[in-house]
């Protein structure tokens, strides 16, 4: 959500230097809405360009409308992440048009059907892991290179908190996800000595258009975030104060790592359980 008034570009004080993107560029996949969409907003904000990409031309549009019309610089990439050439194209396109990549983020996803394993056939679990995770393979192939040439750079991939724990109905989506935490790690190592640095994002209950068919229904929703310390869902302005932390110098030497944003989801094995065995009630945001 949008409050007040964007910050003026390119500002900086001795407060915020390490945690300013001015000069920058960014490509964000899935840039069109929900969590791409807030990342490339809080980017721009910072001072980054930014290159946004997805499949539907027209939301794209309206998102690079937006930044510009906040002082920033965008440029609607469309491409298909699921198609080699595209992908390759597209990031080309980035590379020119911003002159140079600083920062990928790899956020496109879909969770695909939710259902027990033995149901979901084979060609769909094909789907779900060539968008969940072949695309950011996809992408860091021409990106990647990219910044290892140049020598410095950041690589943030977007998993869930569902690849971190056995998440019934979500089997294919989880782990593709939990491919995406393996390669982040993987890749910090062998790039680490030219300058790059890989790291990974698992949000939690993140209210967005992908999770609108649980977050919509009441009674769903009230049984989910019982599960949840922090007593609530997520919203995408949740994830950009890490986005941005890892995007930055201010994490100059983290790399490697996941960083779980859930309200204490994930922490919290066996905990609700716990919690009304010493009477403490359901989970608030009170507590």
């Amino acid at each position: 959500m949008e409050s007040g008034n964007p910050p003026e570009r390119g500002h900086m004080n001795s407060t915020d230097v390490h945690f300013n993107l001015s000069g920058k560029k960014a490509l964000v996949t899935g840039a069109s809405r929900g969590i791409g969409a807030a990342i490339a907003l809080a980017y721009a904000d910072s001072g980054a360009d930014v290159a946004l990409l997805a499949r539907t031309t027209a939301d794209l549009e309206e998102m690079a409308d937006r930044i510009r019309a906040r002082g920033g610089e965008a440029h609607a990439i469309t491409c298909d992440l699921t198609d080699d050439r595209q992908v390759a194209q597209a990031v080309a396109d980035s590379v020119a048009a911003l002159g140079g990549l600083d920062v990928v983020v790899n956020n496109a996803g879909a969770l695909g059907p939710v259902a027990p394993f033995l149901d979901i056939s084979a060609d769909i679990a094909a789907d779900v892991l060539d968008l969940n995770f072949s695309s950011a393979v996809r992408v860091l192939r021409t990106a990647g290179s990219h910044l290892v040439q140049r020598g410095s750079g950041v690589v943030l991939n977007i998993s869930t908190g569902a690849a971190l724990n056995g998440t019934p109905g979500f089997s294919i989506y989880a782990a593709a996800k939990a491919a995406m935490i393996s390669l982040t790690r993987t890749l910090a190592v062998e790039w680490a000595s030219t300058g790059v640095r890989v790291n990974a994002l698992a949000p939690g209950l993140i209210a967005t258009g992908l999770t609108s068919g649980m977050h919509d229904d009441p009674d769903l929703s009230s049984r989910l975030v019982g599960a949840v310390p922090a007593g609530r869902w997520g919203t995408p302005d949740d994830i950009t104060g890490a986005a941005l932390y890892l995007a930055c110098d201010a994490s100059s030497f983290v790399s490697g790592t996941c960083l779980s944003i859930d309200g204490a989801l994930c922490a919290a094995t066996g905990g609700t359980t716990f919690r009304d065995l010493l009477g403490l009630g359901p989970a608030s945001a009170g507590d």
